[in-house]
């Protein structure tokens, strides 16, 4: 648990707007804290500040959000209260809650039912899948609940690249992916999903092992996931091959409404 992040006192500090979205606290000329908002690839702007003194915190935020538009979010280590707090503090109110897994790629393979195959995807059958599994979500839980590598924005087109992915194959159809996304620290399982008609068969534990044995093959001894802590089936499906909760992470944002 941090419980150190800020040190006392109240340093008297010049906030100055360096860059459209950087911002430098000044001390005597001195950079004491630094902001920045950064826009990810799904569209979404999220902030961060790097400041020792809490009221050198306080004061980068407010700048930065009353120079920017809303909506804005920003994540925060679901072990770091004081952080958690001063972006409540700011205005900011909590999004969402996610574990992060560190998976092990040595796991017992999962028997297919009868008649579904599991293959590298080609790309348009895969396309086509994306299409019915992204309405689908929209359907349920909406994409905004989705990893940002999906792009909810990219209306036409969320497969960026099809070599990221395995399907499952029924009877000739795609019944279900996986997508893995080599990674500097570990490969990222970026999204496993099945057909809505095809759930409950055991398609998405089969094809996690699979694609999870894959790797170990390659030399990789672990990789990572983040999940929805309210996601019930995909906790339950990550926990049931042996992953382990690493950490929590905390997603905030000020939505203006």
């Amino acid at each position: 648990m941090d419980t150190s992040r800020f040190t006392a006192g109240e340093p008297a500090i010049e906030i100055t707007q360096v860059a459209p979205a950087c911002w430098h606290a000044l001390d005597g000329g001195r950079v004491t804290g630094r902001a920045e908002a950064g826009a990810r690839p799904d569209g979404r702007v999220f902030l961060s500040v790097d400041a020792w003194h809490r009221s050198v915190f306080d004061r980068l935020a407010a700048a930065m959000l009353a120079a920017l538009p809303d909506p804005l979010h920003t994540v925060v280590d679901g072990t770091d209260h004081e952080l958690l707090a001063s972006w409540q503090a700011a205005g900011l109110t909590i999004r969402r809650c996610e574990w992060e897994y560190v998976v092990p790629t040595a796991v017992e393979p999962t028997a297919l039912p009868p008649g579904v195959t599991i293959e590298p995807a080609a790309e348009g059958p895969l396309r086509a899948l994306d299409r019915i599994v992204r309405a689908e979500v929209e359907a349920t839980v909406d994409w905004a609940e989705m990893p940002a590598e999906v792009l909810p924005w990219q209306r036409t087109d969320t497969v960026v690249d099809p070599k990221k992915y395995t399907v499952a194959v029924e009877n000739g159809e795609y019944v279900g992916l996986v997508r893995i996304v080599r990674a500097a620290r570990l490969p990222r399982i970026g999204l496993v999903a099945v057909r809505a008609d095809r759930q409950r068969h055991g398609i998405a534990r089969a094809l996690l092992t699979h694609s999870l044995n894959t790797l170990h093959r390659n030399g990789i001894s672990h990789a990572y996931a983040e999940v929805n802590e309210t996601n019930t089936a995909a906790t339950a499906l990550f926990d049931g091959i042996g992953a382990r909760r690493a950490d929590s992470i905390v997603e905030l944002m000020r939505d203006g409404k």
